[in-house]
């Protein structure tokens, strides 16, 4: 048995048993990691407010061999969405972060740049406004985890698309160009493109201060769904419900 100790993120917890919780951390040091907090209802020395979702903790947890569960054995608070108010937009954008981490992060396999991202994001997400670290969010997410296609030129053909109509289909990899587009194909503006690109180049708090309705990206913001979903072969459940926030 091996007492670690790293900063981490609480994704998710789940009841078990009368006092006890199932969590799943995203640790610095090794990834995501699914533990066992032992009293965690009860206890308020060791776990008070540091298991509630996205929640930036230091933790603390026994490794056991040849089990998969760890034995997580306290928490303590580093930075807490509870800090701000949490609105319903708020609380459906939290939830999607958690979900796509959760989705997409393999388990035991450290990955500082997503952890970077994340809080990076977690600092401007405390308000009501919510579009723009979701969109930033899931675009970065997207492309460290593999998924991002090319965004320039067309995949079929290979044309470029800077400046030209561009499309992509919920079935198929990357965007297409008007010649060669499938039936039942979404448009994706050339202003969606011009931001995602300039995402990549700068920090999300450039973006802070920008006006950012919900239409604003709402093409990127489906194309990047789609794509995550393509690949997890699943739905995510927080998608359908960002769909619903005014």
């Amino acid at each position: 048995m091996a007492l670690r100790e790293s900063e981490a993120i609480v994704l998710r917890t789940y009841p078990m048993r009368e006092a006890d919780l199932l969590v799943t951390l995203f640790t610095r040091l090794e990834g995501k990691v699914r533990g066992v907090a032992r009293s965690a209802k009860k206890s308020k020395r060791r776990f008070g407010g540091a298991l509630e979702p996205l929640t930036h903790v230091r933790a603390y947890y026994d490794v056991r061999e040849r089990q998969e569960l760890v034995r997580i054995d306290a928490c303590e608070v580093l930075e807490s969405p509870l800090a701000s108010e949490i609105s319903y937009p708020r609380a459906v954008a939290l939830g999607h972060i958690a979900e796509l981490l959760d989705e997409l992060l393999p388990d035991h396999e450290s990955n500082d740049a997503i952890f970077r991202l994340t809080l990076s994001v977690l600092h401007v997400l405390t308000g009501p406004e919510i579009w723009m670290p979701v969109t930033y969010f899931a675009l970065w997410v997207t492309r460290l985890v593999g998924f991002l296609p090319e965004l320039s030129g067309c995949v079929v053909c290979g044309r470029s698309l800077n400046g030209s109509r561009a499309y992509f289909h919920a079935l198929a990899d990357g965007l297409m160009c008007v010649d060669d587009k499938r039936p039942a194909s979404s448009e994706i503006s050339n202003e969606s493109r011009t931001l995602a690109a300039h995402m990549f180049r700068a920090p999300v708090e450039t973006f802070a201060a920008v006006q950012w309705p919900k239409s604003r990206c709402a093409d990127l913001r489906k194309f990047l769904i789609q794509t995550l979903q393509r690949h997890i072969e699943k739905k995510l459940v927080t998608a359908g419900m960002l769909e619903r926030v005014s």
